[in-house]
């Protein structure tokens, strides 16, 4: 077993042996193939650097080839494409001209605008290639001129080759010196331009403002707010405007498209305010505004609101939006700003002339509606007359506008303070009414405070109260709610209206008419008061204590002293102890009731003369009230008396009580006992309608109130 093992590893060793001889063996023969190759590799080098010394020159000639080639090839190339530029302008000019000739006979709107824009996208493209001619000309031509100055220097071409070259510079140069100028200045594209300017012209022209005249009438029947803004030309005049203007911009004419785009627009929108008939602008100094009549003015100032809104809201928007339009796109980006500024400015101002004017003038009692209608007007549009009127462009104009609506404020209330004074200064001025009815001064002035504190003028009015107050106190103070500023402006003008009465009533020598005067008065301020605004403004309660309690306590004195001395004629108790003291005899009875139903009845016609010829009680309402007190009054003492005496009188010589009543019924219903009638004046309810706001006249009676300019404004 152990010689077995032995065998076996004699073997391994054996070979392991035969192994590593073969391994030196190889690594021998390595190292041989590795000398061999070292020396090839030598031989290799040494070739390779005979030969790189032999091509050493040539490569240095390819070289200096290839340069020259890159230096000709950067100067001829350019050279190439600026003599193609050339042939393009060459050619576009021809086109130019048979565009024009086309659009010259073209007569279809529509077409010609296709046309139309053709030619100034072709002008555009002959700009674009005179431009490219101007820029790279002198470039171009240096490097031609270095390239030709190289060549002959170095000699790399031959001498015919090298004057060709130069040939060719001379020429290239003489084209450029004496071509270029004349393209850009006096040649076809100059020609273009001058075409493109009256062909901008023409097209402002023809775009105009459409139903001016015809919307002015519909705004009569709806509402100015919702106007529709038309749109000024159609899209392709728009684009080809646009495109105009961008070409004339390009080509240094912005300053002649802005002239021409300001004065052909300008006109239009003058001419389209001026198809509105506005002749009443032409008056507009303070001095003119007063010579005229109140009903012109009143119809010129209606028409001056419509027309301002108008033009605003309308003609602006739109001549604004054709300027974004067609400017908005230059360089300068708030050009079509000033533009527009440009166009509106001397209208506006005509605008603002005749409304300054009015805020000027004199301040009459009628003027007050018409100057917060114009105020109210202003308000509404003053948030979107600043957006119209934007940017430091419009400053001014917006400026003016403020300075405006200032005057108005100003003017509003002056003209409300001034009529208060004047109803102060009419205390020692025309007599009161002589037969005790209402003053026109009074129903003015309370009609005048209804229609003041309607829903259509409280809020101006109070809106100009607070604006004032603001002025005066500072924006940081904190003014009164609009109902208080106004509600105590109205009480100052009431409370001096209440003087006035008292002073008139003074000076009555009748003891009765005083009575009859405040009782006339006060009544008719309650009745025109209550349930309208201007009482709910004073109060239920304020006007009841005021007026009416007033107005009744003057009817009771009035009732005693007009027909208390009947009541104390037929007073039988008194007299009848007297008879019984000086005869008590039945003859001496009926001689003393038949002189009492004689005194009785004298009285009553005395008293029922005075209602016919003096006394006048207009309101149908009071003088069914006072007939109805009054027959309580004295039919039942007339009553007892007859029932007392009646034995006395012969059968059916004696008024009964129900025609006695009747009789009372004839003086308040303005007849005598005969049943003539009194000349009435005009019902109350029609003297007194309060006129519309868009009327003639405040009331009739303001035309006497300026008629009497002198101290007083009650007639």
């Amino acid at each position: 077993m152990a010689a077995n093992d032995e065998d076996s590893t004699l073997v391994k060793l054996e070979s392991a042996c035969s192994d590593l001889r073969t391994l030196l063996q190889t690594s021998i023969q390595m190292g041989k193939d590795l000398e061999e190759m070292e020396r090839k590799f030598d031989d290799i080098d040494e070739r390779l650097s005979t030969t790189a010394k032999r091509v050493a020159p040539l490569q240095s000639l390819a070289m200096a080839a290839k340069a020259l080639e890159t230096r000709i090839n950067r100067a001829v190339s350019p050279a190439l494409a600026l003599l193609n530029s050339f042939k393009l302008s060459e050619s576009l000019q021809n086109k130019l001209i048979e565009l024009s000739k086309k659009l010259t006979v073209e007569k279809n709107p529509r077409k010609r605008l296709k046309k139309l824009l053709k030619y100034v996208e072709c002008v555009d493209q002959l700009h674009v290639a005179i431009n490219i001619i101007s820029r790279d000309g002198e470039p171009v031509i240096q490097k031609l001129q270095e390239v030709v100055e190289f060549l002959s220097r170095t000699k790399a071409t031959d001498h015919y080759r090298t004057q060709r070259l130069k040939e060719t510079l001379v020429t290239l140069k003489v084209l450029y010196e004496s071509e270029v100028e004349a393209m850009r200045f006096d040649g076809l594209l100059d020609e273009a331009l001058l075409n493109l300017q009256d062909e901008f012209e023409i097209m402002l022209q023809q775009i105009k403002h459409q139903n001016i005249g015809e919307q002015q009438a519909d705004d009569q029947e709806a509402d100015q707010s919702q106007t529709v803004v038309s749109d000024l030309g159609t899209e392709m005049e728009v684009q080809v405007l646009k495109r105009i203007a961008e070409i004339l911009a390009a080509n240094d004419c912005l300053d002649i498209c802005i002239d021409i785009f300001v004065k052909v627009r300008y006109r239009r929108a003058a001419k389209a305010l001026m198809r509105l008939n506005p002749d009443y602008l032409r008056t507009y100094t303070a001095e003119e505004i007063d010579e005229v009549a109140w009903e012109s003015l009143e119809t010129a100032i209606s028409l001056w609101i419509q027309h301002f809104e108008l033009a605003v809201k309308t003609v602006f928007v739109s001549e604004k939006k054709l300027c974004n339009q067609v400017l908005g796109g230059l360089s300068e980006e708030l050009v079509w700003l000033e533009c527009f500024v440009k166009i509106a400015d001397k209208i506006m101002a005509v605008f603002f002339r005749f409304g300054e004017g009015v805020a000027r003038s004199n301040k009459e009692p009628q003027k007050l509606f018409k100057l917060l209608d114009m105020f109210d007007s202003l308000e509404k549009m003053k948030l979107e007359f600043a957006d119209i009127f934007e940017g430091e462009s419009g400053a001014d104009i917006c400026i003016r506008f403020r300075e405006l609506e200032k005057l108005l404020v100003h003017a509003s209330s002056k003209v409300f303070w001034e009529f208060g004074l004047q109803i102060e200064g009419t205390s020692d001025g025309f007599p009161p009414p002589q037969d005790g009815s209402v003053p026109k001064l009074v129903r003015y002035a309370v009609n005048y405070l209804k229609y003041l504190t309607s829903e259509t003028y409280s809020v101006p009015m109070a809106k100009v109260f607070r604006t004032q107050q603001v002025w005066k106190a500072g924006i940081l103070s904190k003014p009164e709610s609009d109902e208080n500023l106004l509600k105590d402006a109205i009480m100052n003008i009431m409370e001096a209206l209440q003087r006035n009465i008292e002073s008139k009533s003074s000076r009555y020598k009748d003891k009765i008419l005083p009575h009859v005067f405040v009782m006339n008065t006060y009544w008719y301020i309650y009745m025109r008061s209550r349930n309208t605004e201007l009482g709910m403004l004073l109060g239920e309660q304020y006007i009841k204590e005021k007026y009416k309690s007033v107005a009744e306590e003057s009817a009771y004195m009035y009732q005693w002293q007009a027909w208390g001395p009947l009541v104390r004629l037929l007073d039988q108790k008194e007299d009848l102890q007297e008879e019984d003291i000086n005869d008590s005899s039945r003859r001496n009875n009926g001689a003393f009731a038949r002189g009492k139903m004689e005194a009785f009845f004298n009285c009553f016609d005395e008293i029922s003369l005075r209602h016919r010829e003096v006394y006048t009680i207009p309101d149908a309402d009071l003088r069914a009230q006072l007939r109805e007190a009054t027959v309580k009054l004295v039919v039942p003492v007339y009553t007892e008396f007859l029932n007392t005496y009646s034995s006395l009188f012969p059968v059916k010589s004696y008024v009964s009580p129900e025609s006695l009543q009747k009789l009372i019924g004839q003086v308040f219903n303005g007849t005598d006992r005969t049943g003539n009638t009194r000349v009435k004046s005009r019902d109350s309810k029609d003297r007194d309608r309060v006129p519309p706001r868009n009327s003639v006249s405040v009331d009739r009676e303001v035309r006497i109130l300026r008629r009497s300019r002198s101290n007083s404004i009650d007639v």
